[in-house]
């Protein structure tokens, strides 16, 4: 059985992560436009460098919580692949084989002039940026001579891993989404390239307002994902 699953914020919240757009999110203390878009990052690249530098250090220790474990274990009984919203790499951290990242990764950095060639492509941490190896210096160039930035999708940007998500969402026998508002476009539109024969689990603690025809197990991450693997063991 193949299962695809789509996370959002909701799903690393146990971890400790903020998300983004609930109230205190990051979004209430730092701008979107400033460090999320690529004319903040054209105005002040070292503004949006500062940022990144602060989330890595600050999430540094964090650990996968339950519902990623869990989740990482389904491979043992069945073909999973994560769609993921989230630029934190706990679905890897926890042991899943097949992330897809929408969004980009926060523990990379890119050439701003190339963005989506591997070959520019930093993997953090990285001896020399800073005692951590997680701070990159103010300036820092990629190996094209083009200032580094950080591997992530900014607000207007195109979604590169996009049509490769649309491809195992139509070949999903079960499809997940855990902890996103469906909100976020073209990510929240994914559930429309599932077969409507193929059943849809919706895990959030707080009602979403889904036009597909969805079940939602109205919990946490952890707790849905177990509920979710009784479902699937009852069948």
């Amino acid at each position: 059985m193949k299962i695809v699953v789509l996370t959002g914020a909701g799903m690393s919240v146990e971890s400790g992560l903020s998300t983004f757009r609930d109230a205190g999110g990051l979004w209430d203390n730092y701008p979107v436009e400033r460090v999320a878009t690529h004319e903040g990052w054209e105005a002040d690249p070292n503004y949006v460098n500062d940022f990144y530098n602060m989330l890595r250090v600050k999430y540094k220790d964090v650990q996968p919580c339950e519902g990623h474990k869990l989740l990482a274990q389904l491979e043992k009984e069945h073909e999973v692949v994560i769609v993921t919203q989230n630029v934190d790499a706990l679905h890897e951290a926890a042991g899943s084989t097949n992330v897809i990242h929408l969004h980009g990764e926060m523990m990379k950095m890119c050439s701003s002039r190339d963005v989506d060639n591997p070959q520019y492509h930093i993997a953090l941490p990285h001896e020399g940026f800073g005692e951590s190896g997680l701070e990159v210096p103010h300036d820092t160039k990629a190996a094209d001579g083009s200032l580094l930035r950080p591997y992530i999708v900014f607000f207007g940007e195109g979604v590169p891993n996009m049509y490769d998500a649309v491809q195992q969402a139509q070949q999903a026998d079960i499809f997940v989404i855990i902890g996103t508002s469906l909100n976020v476009y073209p990510a929240a539109g994914l559930v429309q390239y599932v077969n409507p024969q193929v059943p849809v689990y919706l895990i959030d603690p707080k009602p979403v307002a889904a036009k597909h025809n969805v079940t939602q197990l109205q919990c946490g991450a952890s707790e849905g994902v177990k509920k979710l693997i009784d479902i699937l063991h009852s069948k």
